[in-house]
């Protein structure tokens, strides 16, 4: 395997230690590294072609963001996502996502919205056909384009961080063979508010649809998936 070598990327938009961190929680949340595992300084700073200085600083970060914990004289281990914490990342976001919806109504370019309507029909058509995968890649898009529509890159990084925890959180979840075509009826229900210029119902309609979408996963699994998880980790502290 090649070894990726982080001072090589063409954007410098990061220090080394972000750009290290980044790499690093991004490889946490799409479950390349296990829960409880421990995460090594050596190994990474060979696997990323950097020192052990930014990594041990990008550990410091990933620590405060709750994703590891460092224990003294033994290491640092993952620690991954609570029940409590996904239903706290939905709340957070269908407020923010609201809020997102009702800037974009007010900026949104003429490209943007024609990306919209692109997106929705071809998710239509993709439902139609039973292709969840690409219903999928589409509904992360239409998130995307919103984001960058609401001109604020405050809200744009903060939703984008969140949407990173919803994918790894997605994956531990029973898919909805139905949730993706209603997702989508959600998605032109907001898209016509947004071309009517009504940046209230927008907001209300983006908080709801996310709120949906967390009702959807404890249908689907959440609570079992989850309930499992915490067991094991208390059962692993009493050993």
């Amino acid at each position: 395997m090649s070894k990726y070598d982080v001072k090589q990327e063409v954007t410098d938009k990061y220090s080394l230690r972000g750009r290290v961190f980044h790499r690093l929680r991004e490889d946490i949340l799409n479950g390349k590294y296990e829960e409880h595992e421990e995460l090594r300084e050596v190994a990474i700073g060979e696997e990323l072609g950097v020192s052990r200085t930014p990594v041990r600083e990008a550990f410091r970060q990933l620590e405060l963001e709750g994703l590891i914990q460092i224990i003294p004289n033994k290491g640092a281990y993952v620690t991954g996502i609570t029940q409590k914490d996904v239903k706290d990342i939905y709340m957070i976001r269908s407020l923010l996502e609201g809020l997102c919806a009702r800037w974009a109504t007010e900026h949104i370019t003429k490209e943007q919205l024609e990306e919209l309507e692109e997106n929705v029909y071809l998710a239509r058509f993709h439902a139609e056909k039973g292709h969840l995968e690409q219903l999928a890649e589409l509904d992360n898009r239409f998130h995307d384009i919103l984001y960058e529509a609401c001109s604020s890159k405050i809200l744009e990084h903060q939703l984008k961080d969140f949407h990173q925890y919803v994918l790894r959180v997605r994956r531990k979840t029973l898919s909805s063979a139905d949730r993706g075509p209603k997702s989508n009826d959600e998605h032109e229900e907001l898209l016509e508010a947004i071309k009517a210029g009504n940046a209230g119902l927008a907001e209300q309609l983006a908080n709801r649809h996310m709120i949906n979408a967390y009702e959807n996963m404890v249908k689907n699994g959440l609570n079992e998936a989850y309930g499992k998880q915490e067991k094991e980790t208390e059962a692993n502290g009493k050993n």
